[in-house]
Order: C-alpha cells, then sequence, then structure tokens
C-alpha cells in the first residue's frame, strides 16, 4: 500500500479521492455531472477560509479533465483506468471507470448472483448473435424477448468462454435453475439503474449503455467477432468509420454486403472531411441515411408501422418486435 502511495502525483489528495469515490459510485460520469460534485469540493477546499462557495458553473472542462487524469493515475496500480467515449445518441462524452485486465463482466458478482450473470451474458448473447444479422442489426431487446431468456441455460452456452474453462463452466450452469419471470424484470431493470442497460423510451426496447460498450469493448469483439473472418467479410461487432468505437446505434451502407457503419453524432463531421459528398466510405455507394442499427431498424419499418397503427395510438402487439426481427 505504501507503494501505491508514492506513486500517486504530489497533488493527489482528499478532493481528489471524493472525485474517484463519486465517479465509482455513478458508474459513469459526464462533464455537466461532475460540475456540482467538483463544485462542492472546491468549496470544501478552498472556501473554508475566504468564506466563498464555488458555483457549479465555475468548474471548467479544465479542472474535470485534471480529476481524470488524476484518478485514472490513482487506478492504474489496480488494473483500472478511466475511459471515455461519445454517447451514441446524445453526443455527450461519458466516461467510465474500466478494468484492463480480467473479464469484465466478472465485477457484475459484487452485486448479482450466478443465476442473474447467466441471464445477463444470455440477454447479451441474444443482442449480438439472436438479434443482430445481416439483414437487421437490431442489437437490441424488448422485455418480453428478455423474459424468455430466464430460463436455465444449456451447458453448449458456454462457447464463448475460453477452452479451458469450459467444463467448469457447463457444470456450473447446468446447476442453475434460472429466473423467475419477476426476477428477470428485476435484473433487467437492475442493469438500467447501474448503468449498464439503457431502455429507450419509444420502442422500450434494451440495449448496450455507454458504460457496457467502454467497460465490454475487448470481451465482445472476443466472444462476437470471427478473428479469422476474410477482411470485408460480415462481423457482428461493428466499428464507426469516423470515430472508431463500436456503433450498436447508427446508419449502414445501403449495401448490405458493405460493412460500413456510422454514428448519426458522426455524421455531419464526416460527411465535412469529404468535401459534404455523401457516399459510403468503403463501397462508393450513395449513403442515403434509410438504413438502421439499433431499435429503427425495427421502428422505422413499415410493419412496425402497420402494427402500432393495428394496435392503437402508441401501442403495439405484445409480439411485434419479435416478428420483425425473426421476419426472413
Amino acid at each position: 500500500m505504501d507503494d501505491d502511495r508514492d506513486s500517486l502525483p504530489a497533488h493527489y489528495n482528499d478532493g481528489n479521492r471524493a472525485f474517484l469515490q463519486a465517479l465509482l459510485a455513478r458508474g459513469t460520469m459526464t462533464f455537466k455531472e461532475s460540475q456540482p460534485i467538483l463544485a462542492a469540493i472546491f468549496t470544501a477546499q478552498d472556501g473554508a477560509a475566504s468564506g466563498r462557495r464555488t458555483e457549479p458553473s465555475e468548474v471548467t472542462q479544465a479542472d474535470f479533465e485534471s480529476y481524470v487524469s488524476a484518478a485514472s493515475s490513482a487506478l492504474s496500480a489496480f488494473d483500472l483506468e478511466v475511459r471515455s467515449a461519445r454517447h451514441q445518441t446524445t453526443g455527450t462524452r461519458v466516461y467510465a471507470v474500466v478494468n484492463t485486465t480480467s473479464d469484465a463482466l466478472t465485477q457484475l458478482a459484487t452485486l448479482h448472483n450466478a443465476e442473474e450473470i447467466a441471464f445477463v451474458k444470455r440477454v447479451i448473447d441474444a443482442m449480438f448473435e439472436k438479434y443482430n444479422t445481416p439483414r437487421m442489426e437490431v442489437m437490441c431487446l424488448d422485455e418480453m424477448q428478455a423474459n424468455k431468456l430466464r430460463g436455465a441455460p444449456r451447458p453448449s452456452d458456454a462457447q464463448h468462454l475460453p477452452p479451458a474453462d469450459e467444463d467448469t463452466v457447463m457444470q456450473e450452469e447446468h446447476a442453475l435453475r434460472g429466473l423467475k419471470s419477476s426476477e428477470a424484470e428485476a435484473v433487467m431493470r437492475s442493469m438500467v439503474a447501474e448503468g449498464w442497460f439503457e431502455r429507450s423510451r419509444e420502442g422500450g426496447l434494451y440495449g448496450l449503455s455507454a458504460r457496457a460498450l467502454l467497460e465490454l469493448r475487448a470481451w465482445l469483439v472476443h466472444s462476437y467477432n470471427d478473428p479469422d473472418a476474410e477482411d470485408g467479410e460480415w462481423q457482428r461487432v461493428k466499428f464507426c468509420e469516423a470515430c472508431r468505437e463500436i456503433v450498436t446505434v447508427g446508419q449502414r451502407c445501403a449495401d448490405r454486403d458493405c460493412g460500413a457503419r456510422l454514428h448519426d453524432i458522426c455524421l455531419d463531421a464526416f460527411w465535412r472531411t469529404r468535401g459534404g459528398k455523401r457516399e459510403c466510405p468503403r463501397c462508393a455507394r450513395a449513403w442515403d441515411g434509410r438504413h438502421f442499427v439499433g431499435e429503427r431498424a425495427v421502428t422505422e419499418t413499415e410493419a412496425y408501422r402497420r402494427g402500432r397503427r393495428r394496435s392503437g395510438k402508441g401501442g403495439r402487439s405484445s409480439n411485434l418486435v419479435e416478428e420483425i426481427m425473426n421476419e426472413k
């Protein structure tokens, strides 16, 4: 521990510790969310003598980045660091503490039991396999679809684990009983509350959050992409042509065989770098903005609109999303 203390920056103090605790408690943080936290820290540190209160609006981006850098340095001895990525829909930069060495999903064990963790893995499997195909890259699912995954996993569900671990995992999973419907619903809600999943307002579909994409990036690629795939071959986890981050919400090339994907938040800047020419950066086909990745791959279909009209304003049949995703 003394060695760890010696490795910290000389200016690392109780204010830095308070900031790091706030970041760990929240799971993710944006600059805007940090402002009242840092304002309180500055007031406690500098306002005691003067009696002056620091207002959140006085906290600058430079202040925030300084505390983030110090937190990341303090965590490095524990194989953790602070990383950031832009939220796929809001464009806001999100910061999270990321495990740099071990399986990122293991940290769920501190809050969830083996049954719940196995269920979460099945949900993520469904996002990136069952509901992610060359025809329709949805990578999210609704409550009904998630609930269907509550049953005890079969031994064959261990295909995404290292071979050396398969026998042990299959034995453990064989003993799992699965979850009740109410338990599965509670786990999905907790995944949202803990910042791992997000649930959309319009379609009520669950997808991975910015925190999960940061934390699970390497695991997702290892689990769902084929390392032996030929160049240009379709992969389950794809990256934005502009920012190189994972795309689970955005647009795709109109050519189904082309692997080009772009976040909506990256489009304008990307086209400007290309002189305003809206062509696929891989195959040069016209980019029409009508082919989607994520929830809109379902909700922008005519079948979805018809289903909404049939079931009344704002409603939908209970299995409509499932039908559209599985449509041949």
